[in-house]
């Protein structure tokens, strides 16, 4: 229930902090675009997404894959941090201490708010140490060169470095499959790096089900 007295002291009942209409702010004329607390954003065009992999692709080939890697790691690692202080200073109290609810559609909402597509978090395989995520209409799949396994290494260094913050633990994260193939929905399997050593030769040959069977044998 709200108390009535911390309505004098709070001018706001906490909601969505990462609602698009609350959330992003922007001055077309000075070309600006920023978050509630005025940090800037950048938006990124789909011409520059393109130039990134196809000149990635000309200048390491296969080592793109590790580069884009590592660049998500650094741009996860920042996202926590971002993440944490603001959902932190809104709600008064660390992120530990919310809800699972209240967190998971925060994170949900912010992945949307951001423009990367949408977010879904699968617990299934929670028991057997292992975490998966659910990506839909992501940027960085469909923009992506022609490839014959998955594609989106950029998203798998960036939840590998958020939820390797927020566990304590250093996490590996592998993509099974991927829109830019045809599938449905981006799958990510997040783990110890020896768990899902395993699962690498599988990308190409299995589904995600049958891959997560192997990885729980």
């Amino acid at each position: 229930m709200i108390s009535v007295a911390n309505l004098f002291t709070n001018d706001r009942i906490p909601s969505s902090y990462f609602a698009p209409d609350a959330y992003l702010r922007g001055d077309l004329e000075m070309g600006l675009l920023e978050n509630r607390q005025g940090d800037r954003l950048i938006a990124l065009p789909a011409t520059l997404l393109q130039a990134i992999y196809s000149g990635l692709d000309k200048e390491t080939g296969q080592a793109s894959r590790l580069v884009l890697m590592n660049c998500g790691r650094w741009w996860g690692k920042n996202f926590y941090r971002r993440f944490h202080e603001e959902l932190s200073n809104y709600h008064g109290r660390s992120i530990a201490d919310l809800p699972m609810v209240k967190f998971l559609q925060s994170l949900q909402q912010c992945w949307q708010t951001h423009g990367w597509g949408s977010i879904e978090l699968d617990f299934s395989y929670q028991p057997r140490g292992f975490l998966s995520a659910k990506i839909q209409n992501s940027a960085f799949a469909q923009l992506a060169s022609n490839s014959t396994r998955p594609v989106c290494f950029l998203e798998a260094g960036i939840l590998a470095a958020f939820f390797s913050q927020l566990t304590g633990q250093d996490l590996h994260c592998i993509q099974t499959t991927c829109e830019s193939l045809g599938a449905d929905r981006n799958h990510f399997v997040l783990g110890l790096a020896q768990r899902l050593e395993p699962a690498e030769p599988l990308i190409t040959k299995f589904d995600h089900d049958a891959i997560m069977q192997q990885l729980c044998v």
